[in-house]
């Protein structure tokens, strides 16, 4: 959009996603890098942030979800795409159909894929997902020759190209956790298995953003970078994102509504949770849960206001929230900064994560729809 909007919105710096993108690329220089835009690009915009990561050399597109993948492609992505979250009966003739790589961690996605490409007239492009540790999707090592060997016979028939193995670590972002070893050498191993049974995989991966950044042993081929693309780090642990030579995309910005002065006593939102305990100023911020602000940062949540960082005051509301600004000079129309980079002394999402007890992750990709996303450095 070309105007700003007054109420709230997140204004996304795609000069930052571009830039993060090569900074992953230098991280992992032998490997190829997948830029994941899953969930509307962790909340970012999927379709500006997969054309300004595969502008800094990003090959690769992965998506949770066909549904993400296919509307990547209706705009008119050409890049390899890989989706993994699938479910009976899913689409997957049109994946085919649309040059899509599919992940295929069972035997039923297996025979779906196969009849779907027998439909389509062309083989289905699939990747082996192994179950090596974390327990969520993928193949156990148990089921792994059964799949291995059924997929080898539907190469042979020309009804699948198996483009890749594949496998996701549980802890990558807990340096020095017992089981990162341990999955990495049960990947080598059924990773060999099927190379020993025929399978000729074009990429072998298993590096998410945490482990592209710390753990040069998982790169193989490909790494697969999700919100370290848009800057946010994988975990305090690991460091700051200026520190791991990130830049953080989005900013949360908003109008101040209202300032009104109250007396002392005076209590603050749904069940008063906050009651003033002087005569001051209040000046209520226009956006609340129904928009992705998290309702558990109630009493804590950070605001920039008016030249200085402020709590929210009470109970987070769905479409409002108030902060105690004293006696500051502020007025209805001022701005008020969630979160960013933190140039202006702003707030961070990681600093919302910690006032929500959650991760970086979920404050920036749960910003919902009714928030317009402004795009800078297009």
């Amino acid at each position: 959009m070309n105007e700003t909007p007054t109420r709230v919105y997140a204004e996304i710096d795609l000069a930052a996603v571009r830039s993060n993108v090569r900074a992953l690329r230098e991280r992992a220089p032998r490997a190829e890098l997948m830029a994941v835009v899953k969930s509307n690009g962790y909340g970012h915009g999927a379709l500006p942030c997969a054309r300004a990561a595969l502008e800094a050399g990003a090959t690769w597109l992965g998506t949770a979800t066909p549904e993400e993948a296919l509307a990547l492609r209706a705009a008119g992505i050409e890049a390899r795409i890989l989706c993994w979250l699938w479910t009976p009966g899913g689409p997957w003739r049109e994946a085919v159909e649309a040059d899509l790589d599919v992940a295929v961690s069972g035997m039923w996605a297996l025979e779906e894929v196969r009849e779907a490409a027998r439909a389509a007239g062309r083989p289905a492009r699939i990747q082996l997902k192994a179950d090596t540790g974390l327990g969520r999707n993928g193949c156990q090592p148990a089921d792994w020759a059964e799949l291995v060997g059924a997929a080898v016979a539907a190469q042979a028939e020309g009804t699948v190209d198996v483009t890749g193995v594949w496998s996701h670590l549980a802890c990558a972002d807990e340096p020095g956790h017992p089981s990162i070893a341990l999955q990495l050498a049960a990947f080598r191993d059924m990773l060999a298995y099927a190379e020993k049974e025929g399978i000729e995989p074009e990429v072998r991966h298993i590096a998410n953003s945490p482990a592209t950044l710390t753990l040069p042993e998982t790169h193989f081929d490909l790494v697969r970078c999700g919100i370290a693309v848009y800057g946010v780090s994988p975990a305090p642990e690991l460091g700051t994102p200026a520190q791991l030579g990130l830049r953080p995309a989005m900013s949360l910005k908003a109008s101040v509504a209202l300032v009104k002065s109250v007396p002392a006593g005076h209590g603050v939102s749904y069940g008063h949770h906050y009651v003033t305990d002087r005569e001051t100023r209040l000046a209520l911020i226009p956006t609340g849960y129904a928009d992705g602000i998290p309702r558990h940062a109630s009493g804590s949540g950070p605001v920039l206001v008016g030249g200085e960082v402020r709590r929210v005051a009470g109970r987070v509301a769905m479409d409002q929230f108030v902060v105690d600004i004293g006696d500051a000079d502020v007025a209805a129309g001022d701005p008020a900064i969630l979160f960013g980079p933190g140039d202006l002394g702003e707030p961070t999402a990681e600093d919302w994560a910690q006032a929500a007890h959650t991760i970086a992750y979920e404050i920036v990709t749960r910003i919902g729809g009714r928030v317009p996303r402004v795009y800078r450095n297009g």
